[in-house]
């Protein structure tokens, strides 16, 4: 079947279309997987410190807690960074 210009152009358009779309899509997916890896990592690296220092320092649970609340402090501020950016 033989397709008019007119056809095939708005054909070309609403794949054009779909193709933005999906890309604006993965975009978004993109950011969000970021933001908890970025929140997650934050704090197991808060936790993981805090859990050395007590073990050298034998001032268990102190630092682990300190060092928690830091990670999650530190999560926060990097996903409103994250925020400004974009």
């Amino acid at each position: 079947m033989i397709r008019s210009h007119d056809q095939w152009v708005c054909a070309m358009n609403n794949k054009e279309q779909k193709n933005k779309q999906r890309k604006e899509l993965l975009n978004a997916f993109s950011f969000f997987s970021q933001v908890g890896i970025m929140m997650a990592s934050c704090v197991l690296v808060g936790v993981l410190l805090g859990k050395f220092l007590d073990d050298v320092l034998g001032t268990a649970p102190w630092l682990l807690l300190l060092f928690s609340l830091l990670g999650a402090a530190a999560s926060f501020k990097s996903v409103f960074d994250l925020a400004n950016k974009k």
